[in-house]
């Protein structure tokens, strides 16, 4: 459930100057029809450059709206990342342990940025945003889509002093810190499928992924990048239908949407709290947890791993978070491989 990564390399800092789409994207984000006259003061930009950012949006995946004689605005409102809000709103414990948070913009991906740079101190984590990823990854390298506002893209950076021996669990561990979070803010029908994704219902809400850096004796660092689908637009939810998921957002299940910024708190206080534990203790503490939260337990699945294609019943996780099924030949446990549940 962990992939291996590269050696780092040398740190890039993140670009400090805003676009300009990002300009606009901000003045926009309350929701509200913004004249491009007006926009060009506000800014201090032509009317043309604002032309141009609006496209720049929609290209990202944006859904905007341009009415004659009114100027743009977003279909859904939004609030921007601010790294200043969500640390102030991260719980006490979890604030500590944060040796930096920043958001940005727009990167290739928040997971690649995280893994090119040195391991953040053993106990401490470093969290990392991002608006919009050029190039976001979910689990065996597929793409990851979301437009400016339309997601939280996240990633944690976090030293273990030795590797832990439950490590290959850390994904399910995740997913229950998660889970957590989303209950806090009124997101009670998620479940979790084994091993990274997050559901409401038979659709995608959002997936872990977790990249490794370890040496054979000495500390292990993850990555752990997290997506999490909140307004996505029924245009967006098609095209990644017809790619073969099926995706839903927070949007179509509660209502009102939590603000990104205070959910981006929560989840990251809860990973934060959840990797102090799972230090301590492994995947014990979680097991329950994500067993009553179980999308698969019991359901007929394909299973395809390395050696094949499995077919049989779910029966749930061992201790280990390994996935049981149940097959003509007898249990058989799996670490790795994608699920599927059969009609």
């Amino acid at each position: 459930m962990a992939r291996t990564a590269r050696a780092p390399q040398a740190v890039r800092p993140l670009a400090q100057e805003t676009p300009l789409v990002a300009q606009v994207f901000a003045e926009l984000a309350d929701g509200r029809f913004h004249s491009g006259e007006a926009l060009a003061r506000s800014l201090g930009v032509s009317r043309s450059a604002v032309w141009k950012a609006a496209a720049a949006l929609r290209s990202l995946g944006a859904t905007l709206h341009a009415v004659r004689n009114r100027g743009y605005r977003l279909a859904h409102g939004c609030q921007p990342l601010d790294p200043k809000e969500i640390r102030a709103r991260l719980a006490p414990e979890a604030r500590e342990r944060v040796a930096r948070l920043e958001a940005t913009w727009s990167l290739d991906s928040t997971n690649t940025t995280l893994l090119a740079r040195p391991n953040p101190r053993s106990g401490t984590a470093e969290v990392l945003l991002a608006e919009y990823q050029r190039a976001g990854r979910g689990r065996r390298g597929r793409a990851w889509l979301a437009p400016p506002a339309g997601a939280i893209c996240l990633s944690i950076s976090w030293t273990f002093p030795a590797v832990p021996q439950d490590l290959g669990a850390l994904g399910l561990v995740i997913g229950v810190c998660a889970l957590r979070a989303l209950r806090e803010h009124g997101a009670g029908e998620v479940s979790l499928k084994w091993p990274n994704d997050l559901l409401i219902g038979e659709r995608k809400l959002g997936g872990v992924l977790i990249d490794l850096r370890a040496e054979s004796a000495g500390p292990a660092c993850v990555v752990i990048g997290i997506g999490l689908n909140l307004a996505l637009g029924p245009a967006l939810l098609r095209q990644i239908a017809e790619s073969g998921t099926a995706a839903t957002d927070l949007a179509s299940a509660v209502q009102p949407v939590p603000a990104r910024n205070v959910l981006a708190a929560a989840l990251v206080s809860a990973c934060v709290r959840g990797l102090m534990e799972f230090e301590r203790a492994g995947l014990r503490p979680f097991i329950e947890e994500w067993r009553a939260a179980d999308a698969l337990r019991g359901r007929a699945v394909n299973v395809s791993a390395a050696d094949g294609v499995a077919r049989g019943v779910a029966r749930g996780i061992d201790l280990r978070g390994a996935l049981m099924v149940e097959t003509p030949q007898g249990i058989q446990r799996f670490i790795s491989g994608d699920v599927t549940v059969r009609a």
